[in-house]
């Protein structure tokens, strides 16, 4: 099974913090060439897909490496790499890492990942700045030719909530305003993730298919009211997985594993090797045949608000 990100990469200050040096990376065999260039790259403030998310504060999407700021062109077009978006992870004004998806293009490749943006000095409502759909070409239209105002679909109710969100079973999910189209292409999880910059809003949103899914499984962890541990929130798993029962009582310390870890660093993780974390959400993901995580802290006003993992 083909997952729709191929590779995952991290971008960190370097010493002086004034470049992104590399971080680490989640990629099978076939995207080694491409890692061994990354491996030695440097961005400084503004440059190359990394510096660019760094200095607007705000994810960015590439759907077209020809022609751009993009650095690594030759050798992504080479690895069969399509589409970048970058992540910025900030503690309040101060940048922490940068977190890079790329996605691949092949005839069966149907997802989709998406950047929304609402500026309410021009509208009350949530446009599509850019986003990548594989195959999904009518989806893609669609979606282009589509606006949220807030509560409403999936970009919309993340900004509502100001959280990560996750929309499972979107064939039978009201608040999914496009799910006659998704589940015409087999489009079937949805991911937010908001971004608030100002008085502006970002929302990044992954749609995930059965056939190439985004992950294997998400979930969302956040901390309990005395901010002595994170309790899970919610979550989805392809595995049919009951997150919810299996997860009752259950909490993660901060530090614990690539979960706590993000909450006590403030830094996106990759963890290529499940077996080293003790927690119980690796646990039950390794009974489940998952390997590798990717963590995303959500931070807000300098402090955690939530955390996003997702398995492969």
């Amino acid at each position: 099974m083909k997952t729709f990100i191929r590779v995952v990469e991290l971008w960190v200050p370097d010493r002086t913090r004034t470049r992104l040096e590399f971080g680490g990376s989640l990629c099978s065999a076939e995207f080694e060439e491409f890692r061994a260039v990354s491996e030695n790259a440097l961005f400084a403030y503004d440059e190359g897909l990394p510096g660019k998310a760094w200095a607007s504060g705000h994810p960015v999407i590439l759907t077209k490496f020809a022609n751009s700021y993009f650095k690594r062109t030759d050798e992504a077009v080479e690895a069969g790499l399509t589409c970048g978006v970058a992540l910025p992870v900030f503690a309040g004004e101060f940048l922490m890492a940068v977190m890079v998806l790329f996605c691949g293009d092949d005839a069966k490749h149907v997802g989709a990942i998406e950047l929304w943006h609402n500026d309410p000095d021009k509208s009350h409502e949530m446009g599509l700045v850019d986003g990548y759909y594989g195959t999904a070409d009518m989806f893609e239209f669609n979606s282009r030719h589509t606006k949220f105002p807030r509560g409403f679909g999936l970009p919309g109710r993340t900004w509502k909530a100001g959280m990560p969100l996750i929309i499972k079973d979107l064939h039978n999910a009201k608040g999914f305003l496009r799910w006659e189209d998704a589940s015409e292409i087999g489009i079937n999880c949805g991911v937010g993730i908001p971004y608030t910059t100002g008085d502006e809003t970002w929302v990044m949103t992954f749609l995930s298919a059965q056939a190439t899914p985004i992950a294997r499984r998400f979930e969302i962890w956040v901390p309990d009211a005395s901010r002595s541990a994170l309790t899970f929130h919610s979550g989805d798993c392809s595995k049919q997985a009951d997150l919810a029962a299996l997860y009752d009582g259950k909490t993660i310390r901060r530090g614990e594993g690539s979960i706590g870890g993000a909450w006590a660093t403030g830094m996106p993780a990759l963890n290529e090797h499940l077996k080293q974390d003790e927690t119980i959400s690796a646990a039950s993901a390794r009974a489940a045949g998952m390997n590798q995580i990717v963590v995303l802290p959500v931070i807000e006003h300098a402090a955690l608000k939530a955390v996003l993992a997702w398995y492969l």
